[in-house]
């Protein structure tokens, strides 16, 4: 998928588990996982705002585009 997701990194940044962003933002364990493995299929902008704001960062720290080798 050429949309990587990079909330590790931040998360390993700001010393926070992923579980203690989850309970912030108000998702499940299960579907932040899923979210951090970039298996969503979407995710919606309140959600991205939450995650955001509990990591004090910008949208473009944890998504990233990195467009596929055409074969």
């Amino acid at each position: 998928m050429p949309v990587i997701v990079n909330i590790d990194v931040m998360l390993a940044r700001r010393k926070m588990s992923s579980g203690e962003l989850a309970g912030r933002v108000g998702i499940s364990a299960s579907n932040l996982s899923i979210l951090k493995k970039g298996k969503a299929k979407a995710v919606r902008f309140s959600t991205l705002a939450a995650i955001c704001k509990a990591l004090d960062c910008q949208p473009g720290d944890l998504l990233e585009y990195v467009p596929e080798e055409e074969e």
